[in-house]
């Protein structure tokens, strides 16, 4: 009788750590986990580009330009990120492809975008999360301004960009010109999905981090 009840503990303490770990899958391939990924605190505003330049203009003075030279890898320390880059190109309707879901760290340079360092604005993709829990970007809505994101490049120079903007944008309303638009100066986009996850329509949204050349490092 004892061998019976300590048996039927054990499998019930199993079953719940089983419902557990499904429920905490669920929630993370939806979208659902703990509200989803963090978000930035400038969501879904109409325009934060003063915002952003106001703290531009706070940025230490930018080295020149360097010549192209292809990004193969990226670190943001701030958020624990250390992930190889692959080019990406865009899709029939403009938008800028992914790398494969299921290289859950693994983000992606838009190849007709300038490499990074470059003269223009460098734009690099990945994914929030995919089928298996959070991926590269899932933390790139607690980026604040001053924080660096490091760029290693195929010449073996690093382009250290400073964060001075990051916010939220509706997807039916992206501002492209505003977001891949030319700054004067080498700047770097950092794009992944956020706001709201439905089954049917997944994320609503992407979060956007502004960030702009302040070193150099070989």
């Amino acid at each position: 009788m004892r061998a019976s009840e300590d048996a039927y503990r054990r499998r019930s303490v199993w079953g719940v750590l089983v419902v557990a770990l499904l429920i905490g899958v669920y929630l993370v391939q939806h979208g659902l986990g703990t509200g989803g990924p963090p978000q930035p605190a400038h969501a879904y505003a109409a325009v934060f580009d003063p915002v952003h330049e106001a703290a531009a203009r706070q940025l230490p003075a930018a080295p020149d330009p360097l010549p192209s030279s292809r990004p193969v890898a990226i670190r943001i320390p701030a958020i624990e990120v250390a992930a190889r880059l692959t080019p990406v190109s865009t899709d029939k309707e403009g938008w800028v492809e992914a790398p494969p879901p299921e290289r859950r760290n693994l983000a992606g340079w838009l190849d007709t975008s300038p490499t990074p360092g470059e003269q223009g604005t460098s734009v690099i993709d990945g994914h929030v999360d995919n089928a298996t829990g959070p991926a590269v970007f899932y933390s790139l809505g607690t980026l604040q301004p001053g924080q660096h994101i490091d760029i290693a490049r195929k010449d073996g120079s690093t382009a250290v960009f400073t964060v001075y903007g990051i916010e939220a944008v509706r997807k039916d309303t992206f501002p492209a010109a505003r977001v891949y638009g030319e700054k004067g100066k080498p700047e770097l986009r950092l794009i992944t999905c956020g706001g709201d996850y439905t089954k049917e329509g997944g994320y609503e949204g992407n979060v956007v981090v502004f960030a702009r050349l302040t070193e150099v490092r070989r």
